[in-house]
Formats: C-alpha cells, structure tokens, sequence
C-alpha cells in the first residue's frame, strides 16, 4: 500500500507509524515544508515554505492566519498534482488538519481517502483561552479564534476519518465531526522508556547526576513559558529549596516562545521570573534543548517530574517520565486527568496553587518509599494505554478499514 503523510513539519506525530510501514514494506511517502529526521525508504518531497501570516490594509480583519493556511495548502495541492502525474498516487493519505496542508488534497485526489489528525480545535472557553483569570477573551479574540479553525473546518468536511491523541482533545472538535474521529495516540515505546535508576546522566557541561547524589526534581518544555506553568514550578522550586536546600531543579527547554505571548518587555519568562524570586542558582538547573537520550536518563533519576499545562495538548514527556516509574506531579487540567488519578499513578494539584505543588514535591523528596506503588501504576498505565506497539497496531487498523485493502505487516515489530 502507498501511504502518504502530509505534515509540515517533518514525520511529526507520524514518524514512528511511517517507519514501521516503510519497514514492512509499503510504500510511504512524506510532503513536507521541512524534514526533522531520516527514515529509511521513505520518499520525502519538500515543498515551497510560505511564509508567516502577512498584513494587508485591504484584507479583513484577523484574516492573516487563515490566509497563511490557504498558501500552505495551496503548496501542498501543487505537490500532490505533481506527484499524481507521475503515477504516484496513494491508496491514503494521512495529514494534520492544523495548518491548511489538507485543505485542498480532495480537490487533487477525489477518490483518495484520507485521516486527519485533530490535534486542537481552538475555542474561546474550555480550552487553553481564558484559563488563566488574567487573561479573558474580548470579541476580537473570540471573533479571531473562529477565524482560526477555518482551515480545520474545511479539512474535517474532506477527509473520512479523524485520529486524536486524547479523548478531551477529540471533545473540542464540532459535535458533528467527532464521530469520524478515533482516539489513539502516537504511542511510547516502553522498551526504551523504562525504569533504570542506577543510570547516570552527563550534561553538556560536564556535570554528571544520578540518583544517588541530590534529590532531583525534573521539568520538560519545549520552551519555559507559562502554558506548560513553568512561572508556577519555578515559585513552587523556591519554596522547596528553602527547606529542601538539597534539592536540584532540572528545567529542561528552550527561552522562546511556543505557545502563548512573550514575557513583558521581551525576553526569556526564564530571565524575566528570576529577577523576581529569592532562589540559589546552585539549586536550578537549565540544560536547554537535551537529547532524547538524555531526556530519557533525567527521567530514570528523577525523584519527582514535574508536568503542569493549560487544558491544552498533552506533551509526551509526561507519558515518557511514567514509562520510566517516575513519580509525576502533575495540573488538576485537561487532559493529564484523563491519565493520571491522584493517589494512583501520580499526583495532581490545582495548577495556580504553588503552595500546594511545593508540598507535593516536599512529600516526594521526603518519604520517596511511600510513592513507589503510584510509580509502578504509572507504567502500567502507560503500557495498558500508549504502549507503541499496540498504538501502532490501531492506526493501521484504521488504515486498512479506511482503504479496504491490507497493508505489509512487520511481524517481527507486532510480536
């Protein structure tokens, strides 16, 4: 079978999915702006970047996103047609609905079928806006929020099914499109991400930690911002030192932005926030940007890993650091409560309450015998739920329910 991914920012949340099929023998292809990674036997055609949304004094208001969307989708019509004429056409195609790239693929590939994946369908209430209390949506955010999804809405209207990671992610989509849509994550390779305390880690500048030295306390971002609550572990981290003067705070992530605004006056919210709080600099630590590898080694000596969001898409990290028996202190938000209960597998505290978050990190370090039961239940959670292998074997399901045909099984990788 040819499957064909359309993401554009490389394989993205698709790459273990086309790898396992290019292994066993399928045809795959990936139309892209850019490539994140190399995956054998897989044809990979870039196209055209467009660039970022644009001001125009005659185009209506807050219509930039959404016009960004089209040129991107326009890229990726012209791609498809030209791989067409070429006789490559796909028995499928597997696209994020997100940023325009399939909103034109039907009108290239009538008879095509096509799985969307719906990561995040914005809404100005229940979701990431408006959760904060200093940040309410006035009428032209909302008004703009709309306008956003358009992409989103043309796209849900082309293709025959949908696949979100979780179920509250799949609940912000219109009523009348959740019923193509299927709930299967990505998947977490269990194999890689498991329990090894005895590791140890050496960061770039040469410092090496283990389990055995200083309580480590970890927390992943993309970048530290306040979407993934980095202001609120930060404040917690302050508290905790005091008493805790042991303890070493582990951030891991970028000073840019991904989500949300900058802080005021520009800047990394790392460096605006520490002008701000009493806390030694030799009880935090920021590695930056790791490697996965190492990601994987901070979360096999972690006493505690931190995961705070808005009611937003659930990072991977927090599924890799349960893999790995990490005791995870997480936001009383969407969607973390969908994986984690309280006592359980984990632990979870209102999301702006650092009082509380230094308490639950002040138990972890001081009795660590008592959370070793919740630990082993967080990697049962993560194999009876994401374990890769079984994640993998749903969404080729869908695929070949989709399609009507077989695709090439890799026995070796299902067994």
């Amino acid at each position: 079978m040819h499957v064909a991914f359309v993401h554009r920012r490389g394989f993205g949340q698709f790459a273990a999915l086309a790898a396992q099929l290019a292994q066993a023998g399928n045809e795959v292809s990936l139309i892209t702006e850019t490539i994140d990674q190399k995956i054998p036997s897989v044809r990979v055609v870039r196209h055209r970047a467009e660039s970022g949304p644009r001001a125009d004094p005659h185009m209506a208001r807050h219509m930039g996103t959404p016009d960004h969307h089209a040129r991107i989708g326009h890229r990726v019509a012209e791609t498809l047609d030209a791989m067409a004429r070429q006789g490559l056409v796909p028995d499928v195609v597997v696209g994020h609905i997100g940023w325009g790239s399939m909103m034109f693929f039907k009108d290239v590939l009538p008879r095509v079928p096509a799985l969307g994946y719906c990561e995040f369908f914005y809404r100005s209430e229940g979701a990431d806006i408006g959760f904060s209390p200093d940040d309410q949506p006035d009428l032209e955010t909302r008004k703009r929020l709309r306008l956003r999804n358009i992409a989103q809405l043309l796209s849900l209207e082309a293709i025959e099914a949908g696949i979100s990671p979780t179920h509250w992610q799949r609940s912000l989509y219109p009523a009348d499109a959740r019923g193509r849509i299927s709930v299967c994550h990505e998947g977490i390779d269990t194999a890689r991400f498991r329990p090894d305390p005895s590791t140890s880690v050496t960061l770039s500048d040469g410092r090496v930690l283990s389990a055995g030295r200083s309580p480590i306390v970890t927390f992943v971002a993309r970048d530290l911002e306040p979407y993934r609550g980095f202001p609120q572990v930060l404040e917690a981290a302050a508290k905790v030192v005091r008493q805790r003067p042991d303890a070493l705070f582990v951030f891991v992530g970028g000073d840019g932005v991904s989500y949300g605004v900058p802080p005021p006056g520009g800047g990394a919210w790392k460096d605006h926030l520490l002008k701000s709080l009493d806390i030694p600099r030799e009880n935090i630590l920021f590695p930056g940007a790791v490697p996965h590898s190492v990601l994987r080694q901070l979360f096999q000596i972690s006493a505690a890993h931190l995961y705070l969001t808005y009611p937003f898409v659930l990072s991977w990290s927090m599924l890799e650091a349960m893999a790995c028996g990490t005791l995870v202190i997480g936001s009383d938000t969407a969607p973390v409560q969908e994986v984690i209960r309280s006592g359980r597998n984990g632990l979870l505290v209102p999301f702006f309450d650092t009082d509380a978050l230094a308490e639950a990190i002040l138990g972890a370090l001081k009795s660590p015998e008592r959370h070793f039961g919740m630990r082993a239940a967080a990697r049962r959670t993560v194999e009876r739920r994401f374990r890769l292998t079984d994640c993998l074997d749903r969404q080729q399901y869908l695929l070949e329910k989709l399609t009507g045909k077989l695709l090439r099984r890799n026995a070796e990788m299902n067994s």
